[in-house]
């Protein structure tokens, strides 16, 4: 059981450790760094914005994206200051789609 739990938290780090170079990065997810500060606004708890409607370079972003790959990594984003929330409203708020769920 020790061995387990040791094996579970490594793995827990590389998960993290790859997703915070990823989000650092350049590209993620078919995502730039650009069109993620684009989007930070509205998904980040900030009340000084409209979430219902993202800027047009937010939704540009949104629409490269690829959010089935975004879904996967939709438990980590709070660990970057990012509503999981928020993030899947985009595509809706972007009127990309009618209705998004990962």
């Amino acid at each position: 059981m020790e061995a387990y739990k040791k094996v579970m938290i490594i793995g827990m780090l590389l998960v993290i450790a790859n997703v915070t170079m990823l989000v650092n990065g350049q590209t993620f997810c078919h995502t730039t760094k650009v069109g993620r500060d684009a989007c930070k606004p509205y998904v980040n708890g900030d009340n000084s914005v409209d979430k219902q409607n993202p800027s047009s370079d937010c939704c540009s972003a949104i629409a490269k994206a690829d959010l089935q790959c975004l879904c996967r990594y939709k438990d980590y984003l709070p660990l970057y200051g990012i509503d999981p929330e928020q993030a899947m409203q985009l595509p809706v708020n972007c009127k990309l789609m009618n209705s998004f769920h990962c």
